[in-house]
């Protein structure tokens, strides 16, 4: 009822809000999301160059600098001059000298007198006149745009060079970043032209190429960034394909088995492959597999429990309905008996079932630890002989080890599997016989092993494999009825191959071949060894 109402309710969940999927899997639009983000934030610093940017004006003025500290000291010393006793720049020697000496190209020089006038233009004393191409005529009929109106434009790029003049004037180098007429960021010296100590003039050089330079190295490193985005975009498909598609299988394959619309997750294509993906397909391949088998000895459990409980049950039903007829006390005494061997039949079987049922919660709870095996079957061989009354059987320890016995393991399910298997053995010995417990080292060196021996009638050959199955019971005539419930065998070899050993049943044989008794052989790993 409870897997009823959890399932109804999984089937009822509201969805979620739909995000951004690619290809259906919000994993992968997450993977595409962060590559692009990371490629864009890479791309953004590169195309916007700060850094990079700031050192090329900064190298640029430097250079500047040199070349119109040169230039000046040049004009101040060459007697490019006139008048006396107050020496003033001639402006047709100095336009003769720029004409004559080497402007590189995207530089321009500009030479001030002493009232801020221009004196000399390198675009005027050479070809290099400024302008722009004409745009393409327009056909006819069309209305023409009106261009924005240069004169704001030239107003501003002349206020800000007169104001860098009017301070170099005052004998203080210039150097800083402005625009010229046409609009464009420009790199401008101005350093005073002087002739002795006095200030003649003003020389400026501006170098109009930093827009190119910068424009240059952003088309140079576009097909990196080409090349990035096309190598981020497969990465993003590869795990696409390769990551996210698989774990959306495998997550709609474990809905199929939550919705019991299957027993076990099978991708054999996933569970092929050799990297993580392919181990947890093959991990929850297995996990589903070992539930379904959990579910079906659960099933199988479940009806032989029912089966086991029916046979007692019936038998009560049948003599509560014969009670009533009886005529003589001997007949009812026989049947109160018979009533009362069926109810601590009853008993024994509900208490043996639900142990057998908590055992997988206690396995699965208790973390394994070392445990001394000598002395857990000293403790257990102590309550029995502290608790022996007359006509019982006795149970005596046989070992010649001394040094301690180290398994891995939990001490109280393993302590039933020696009580068990004692209880069976002392339910089997005859009157003024004994059970013995061996404890000795096994042929294999890396395990230690129990035998528990009795002097009983023996199991027949048959059957030694068999006497573990749940519910199964064989037992002699004259044994009293209802003391066993066929379920200690079972849960001792569940309880050792929980612990990863082994139990096997088999006779005791003498000289003659006659059978003289049954041995339980348990054995288990060497913890020392496992270590």
């Amino acid at each position: 009822m409870a897997s009823a109402t959890v399932t109804a309710k999984a089937d009822n969940e509201t969805p979620p809000r739909r995000r951004f999927r690619f290809g259906g899997s919000r994993l992968g639009g997450f993977m595409l999301s962060l590559n692009l983000l990371s490629l864009l934030i890479l791309l953004g610093g590169a195309l916007a160059l700060n850094e990079w940017s700031r050192g090329l004006i900064q190298a640029r003025q430097e250079s500047l600098t040199v070349q119109a500290e040169l230039l000046s000291n040049v004009l101040g010393e060459l007697g490019i001059t006139q008048g006396d006793p107050y020496p003033m720049l001639d402006d047709r020697a100095a336009a003769f000298w720029l004409r004559d000496n080497f402007i590189p190209v995207g530089q321009r020089a500009r030479l001030f007198d002493m009232d801020g006038l221009p004196v000399s233009d390198s675009y005027n004393v050479s070809d290099m006149i400024p302008g722009e191409p004409l745009p393409p005529a327009a056909p006819s009929g069309t209305a023409v745009e009106p261009q924005p109106d240069q004169a704001p434009r030239n107003a501003k790029a002349d206020a800000e060079l007169a104001a860098e003049v009017e301070r170099a004037l005052q004998g203080t180098p210039q150097a800083g970043l402005r625009q010229n007429e046409e609009g464009e960021r420009v790199v401008s010296v101005s350093l005073p032209v002087r002739h002795v100590r006095q200030v003649l003039g003003v020389l400026t050089l501006e170098a109009g190429d930093v827009n190119e330079t910068l424009a240059a190295q952003r088309r140079a490193l576009m097909p990196f960034a080409l090349v990035a985005l096309a190598v981020n975009l497969f990465a993003s498909l590869i795990l696409h394909l390769f990551v996210a598609r698989p774990v959306l299988r495998l997550s709609a394959a474990a809905d199929q088995v939550r919705l019991q619309r299957a027993r076990a997750i099978s991708l054999p294509d996933l569970t092929a492959r050799k990297d993580e993906v392919g181990g947890l397909a093959r991990a929850l391949e297995q996990m589903t597999d070992t539930l379904s088998q959990r579910m079906d000895a659960i099933e199988r459990f479940a009806a032989d429990v029912s089966h086991e409980i029916k046979n007692p049950l019936t038998s009560i039903r049948s003599a509560l309905e014969t009670l009533p007829l009886v005529k003589t006390d001997e007949q009812r005494a026989r049947l109160t008996n018979l009533l009362q061997q069926d109810v601590r039949r009853l008993d024994r079987l509900i208490t043996d079932i639900s142990n057998a049922s908590r055992l997988d919660a206690e396995l699965s709870r208790d973390r394994p630890r070392q445990i001394e095996l000598g002395e857990l079957l000293r403790d257990i061989i102590n309550v029995y002989e502290g608790n022996l009354r007359e006509g019982e059987i006795p149970v005596r320890l046989i070992t010649s080890l001394s040094d301690p016995v180290k398994v891995m393991g939990r001490d109280t399910p393993l302590g039933q599997v020696f009580r068990n298997l004692i209880d069976n053995a002392r339910s089997f010995s005859p009157a003024g016989a004994e059970v013995r417990v061996f404890l000795e080292k096994d042929d294999a060196p890396d395990f230690w092993r129990v035998r528990v021996e009795d002097d009983g009638p023996g199991i027949p050959a048959e059957n030694l494999e068999t006497v573990f199955e749940r519910f199964y019971t064989s037992r002699p005539k004259g044994t009293a009825f209802g003391n066993n419930s066929g379920l200690g065998l079972s849960i001792v070899r569940q309880i050792i191959k929980a612990h990863e050993g082994t139990v096997v049943a088999a006779n005791r044989i003498d000289a003659e071949g006659n059978v003289t008794g049954a041995t339980f052989t348990v054995r288990l790993p060497n913890a020392a060894k496992r270590n």
